[in-house]
């Protein structure tokens, strides 16, 4: 199963287009951030989706958080601006452990993380379209398993 996670596309859905086409996912994920194009972002896909709203999603009925099932795998996905994501990601892997979760998926912060430490996954793909991190490049994380049921985590980032 190949699962696309993206954040914070704020309104813009040009590279988000890109990365759908040149992964074809069987699930995709979204942090948050669509800023009014919730539609669009369904549309686009040819899979299910699983959204939540963000810090900038105003009007939105998305809800802010969602838990679901990846497989075997308990996933948290929320925007983490209610958990100081900005600051550190400890808090969110606190409560993410708290939950009884195995991955806890995030954005707001516009950097890429995937962190695997004490049976917990963070995930935070960074954004497509105000990436922040060194290099600026838009970003997203593709989550794979394998044929002995482990589960790959890749940050990867779109040429522009």
């Amino acid at each position: 199963m190949k699962v696309l996670i993206v954040s914070d596309t704020h309104g813009i859905i040009t590279n988000y287009r890109k990365v759908l086409q040149l992964h074809k996912p069987d699930l995709l994920i979204h942090c948050g951030d669509v800023d009014g194009q919730e539609d669009l972002i369904l549309e686009c896909a040819d899979c299910p989706v699983k959204m939540v709203s963000g810090n900038n999603d105003f009007f939105s009925d998305l809800p802010r958080e969602l838990e679901f099932n990846v497989g075997p795998l308990k996933v948290w996905v929320c925007h983490g601006h209610n958990y100081y994501v900005n600051m550190s990601s400890e808090f969110i892997r606190e409560e993410a452990s708290a939950r009884g979760m195995d991955v806890v998926m995030f954005g707001h912060t516009h950097r890429p993380e995937v962190r695997r430490d004490g049976g917990l996954t963070s995930v935070n793909p960074g954004s497509l379209s105000y990436p922040r991190q060194e290099g600026r490049k838009p970003s997203y994380v593709i989550m794979e398993d394998d044929r002995k049921g482990d589960w790959h985590y890749t940050i990867a980032y779109l040429d522009t």
